[in-house]
């Protein structure tokens, strides 16, 4: 038991050998430069952003089927004014047509100075107007006219049956090669910005298979921030998280957990680990899905190192 994946969890976490830091100095390293996701309607409930994350935190405003652009500016428009790079999403089956999605660029900018975006094709199923993927909107060619300097792009390390209903990730991976190609060809900085996930090991194939595919985009691998067990079975559920979710499934099992916050600390670890005996590794950002509010998650970085106190990496 001694030398057991329990034992070396709590001897991580100090409970049981304060003297092992060096996988809790990791989780700290992985924690630089996270970036938390809100909603207009999330971000109302924090006073002050400045209190909660360390400063140059990007912030990324989800933007819902159904959120007016005004809601989505006015937000970006606060948080921008309290000191944080934002990052609004840009959902593709949402956007009517070319003049709305340039509209909705020149309010952005115009009105909260933002200058870079989250691209998706969004989680409705039928398009509202003209796109129907995040590719589309890269090719009108309207980012790169109003200058933005950073586009991130949709990442899915266990698949997206939507995309590839035989539950390959053939055409997934030839979307991503295509955005690569758009990202040495333009003067955008790029990233993907994945999907939550519970598992460590498939991450890890996953973010070293895309090197062998080609695909040479830093990744930002999606996390989420500590919430009930049940609230988290529930989100897992909605956003189709694929077979990672046998760790919250195993976990619901034992009865003694089940009333427990769920926490990234195991998952965050094993990619920490392996960071720092690959330098390479493709992960170099987490970001952070606030799954049980978002003071929940920032408490939880606070408590590991990325304190309002600290200052974020970002990239």
């Amino acid at each position: 038991m001694e030398n057991g994946p329990v034992a070396k969890i709590l001897n991580f976490f100090g409970r049981k050998k304060p003297a092992d830091v060096s996988a809790r100095g990791g989780l700290r390293d992985m924690l630089e430069g996270f970036s938390i996701e809100v909603m207009p309607r999330t971000a109302e409930k924090i006073e002050d952003f400045r209190a909660i994350l360390p400063k140059g935190t990007r912030v990324y405003i989800a933007h819902i089927d159904g959120t007016p652009i005004e809601d989505m500016v006015a937000t970006a428009k606060r948080i921008a004014g309290e000191g944080f790079p934002v990052m609004p999403h840009f959902p593709a089956r949402i956007i009517a047509d070319k003049a709305t999605l340039g509209d909705w660029i020149a309010r952005y900018q115009g009105e909260a100075g933002v200058e870079q975006a989250l691209l998706l094709a969004g989680g409705v199923d039928t398009p509202k107007g003209d796109f129907h993927s995040s590719m589309q909107l890269m090719e009108t060619g309207l980012f790169d006219k109003a200058g933005f300097k950073r586009l991130h792009v949709a990442g899915h390390p266990e698949g997206n049956k939507d995309i590839d209903p035989d539950g390959s990730d053939r055409m997934v991976t030839e979307a991503l090669r295509w955005k690569q190609a758009f990202s040495e060809r333009t003067n955008a900085d790029m990233a993907i910005a994945t999907q939550f996930c519970f598992e460590a090991a498939p991450v890890i194939d996953w973010a070293n298979r895309l090197r062998t595919e080609g695909i040479g985009l830093p990744v930002h691998i999606g996390v989420a921030g500590p919430a009930k067990l049940q609230t988290m079975i529930k989100f897992a559920m909605a956003c189709g998280v694929g077979p990672s979710v046998r760790v919250l499934q195993r976990r619901a099992a034992d009865l003694s957990k089940l009333v427990l916050p769920f926490t990234p600390e195991e998952f965050l670890t094993e990619l920490a680990l392996h960071r720092a005996n690959h330098p390479d590794f493709a992960i170099t950002n987490v970001h952070f899905f606030p799954l049980g509010g978002i003071k929940a998650t920032t408490d939880w970085t606070a408590e590991f190192g990325a304190s309002p106190a600290a200052r974020a990496v970002t990239a």
